[in-house]
């Protein structure tokens, strides 16, 4: 008996453990559901607004704009370009396929094989399991910083969110997302080593993937110097982090001949580029001296401005480091590159962060006032969703 009772112990550690994963578990499911409930209802909607509109609502998800260069290159490898020929002179803008980076087509192939139904549905499966992914993971950074409620309804913001329709499409915020915030949250409980190969993860991903370098490069080199440091798994974190995203773009330029600037000619080409913010200065001005100006450039100019208020909110509120430095990146990117700019709001999608300040306030409030708002902005964004996909067409 003695031997039976020894065998079905559980140490002291073993049953704190047990314990934490009880306890985290109703509050872990509550915000999957959450997120489940707000964009499972974007997708019906947008499916049944497909219908209405004559089109097939799995090619709206799943080949809409970027997401059909990412099923050719998961189908046939790299190789694609595409030329767009000017009247003048008959030759143009040079689009090749590796302006998109490899890990979301590698996850399409390597799903497709084992998912009946072909490249679609396994984009499809990749991205929302991602952005389930993502939302737990947001949930987690949100309840570290501002407490278990906050970090519900940060959840339901982010997935309310106008551009958020993309979450559900076959592109790659929702990895990228996923990414960023399982390697915050590990950063903020000082796994420096789980945080460094997130960030490699996140920079095969999409070029912003450098922000979530950028975080655990800059939380390292704060920990160095400030702290004094030696540990040498914070040494080795602040160093590998960036290693998927320089050697993307070495491969590229390599590719093409000129290692330094080969993947930066390769954007270019698709009319992406730095110009500090010129651009998108320019849009806004059009916005606001009047003319005729598509709603979707009207919107993306009120986003960017919420946005950088957010910014501001959140440096104000001593957001910790690793946040601070995430975003400060994706901003930087999102305001500064040239390129399509109704994308602008897209881009910023995973900059998750920016919602704190108002989960945090909404927290306070009633628990009736903070579920109508984020119902509010939910059927704002599904009314938005609709017009970006099926009336205006414009690429996102």
């Amino acid at each position: 008996m003695a031997t039976g009772r020894a065998a079905v112990s559980a140490s002291p550690l073993e049953m704190r453990a047990v314990r934490a994963v009880r306890s985290a578990a109703p509050t872990t499911v509550i915000a999957l559901g959450v997120f489940a409930a707000v964009r499972g209802a974007g997708v019906l909607v947008l499916g049944l607004g497909a219908w209405w509109a004559g089109r097939d609502p799995l090619k709206v998800l799943g080949r809409s704009w970027d997401s059909d260069w990412y099923l050719r290159i998961a189908a046939h490898g790299y190789g694609r370009t595409l030329m767009w020929p000017e009247a003048a002179t008959g030759t143009g803008p040079v689009q090749s396929d590796h302006a998109f980076f490899p890990l979301y087509p590698t996850l399409i192939r390597l799903v497709s094989g084992v998912l009946p139904g072909g490249m679609v549905p396994a984009a499809l499966l990749v991205a929302w399991v991602s952005a389930a992914v993502a939302a737990l993971g947001i949930y987690r950074v949100g309840e570290r910083v501002t407490g278990p409620r906050a970090g519900l309804l940060l959840v339901g913001l982010w997935a309310a969110l106008p551009h958020a329709v993309v979450l559900t499409l076959a592109y790659t915020e929702a990895l990228l997302a996923a990414f960023a915030a399982w390697a915050l949250y590990a950063l903020l409980r000082g796994r420096w080593l789980w945080a460094a190969g997130l960030a490699v993860l996140a920079g095969l991903t999409r070029p912003t993937g450098l922000a979530v370098a950028a975080a655990v490069s800059a939380t390292a080199l704060y920990a160095i110097v400030v702290r004094r440091s030696r540990a040498p798994e914070v040494w080795l974190a602040g160093l590998v982090a960036p290693a998927g995203w320089t050697a993307y773009v070495l491969a590229v330029g390599a590719k093409v001949d000129d290692p330094f600037g080969g993947y930066f000619a390769v954007q270019r080409g698709w009319g992406s580029r730095f110009d500090f913010g010129v651009g998108a200065l320019r849009s806004a001005e059009r916005v606001l001296t009047g003319g005729h100006v598509p709603l979707a450039t009207t919107v993306t100019v009120v986003l960017l401005a919420v946005a950088g208020l957010l910014a501001v909110l959140l440096v104000l509120d001593r957001t910790p480091l690793p946040l601070l430095a995430y975003t400060a990146i994706l901003l930087v990117i999102g305001f500064g590159g040239a390129g399509f700019f109704e994308s602008k709001p897209r881009f910023l999608l995973p900059a998750f962060p920016l919602l704190l300040p108002l989960a945090a306030v909404m927290a306070r409030a009633r628990p009736r006032t903070a579920v109508m708002v984020t119902a509010v902005v939910a059927g704002l964004g599904y009314g938005y969703g609709l017009y970006l996909l099926l009336i205006a067409r414009v690429p996102l």
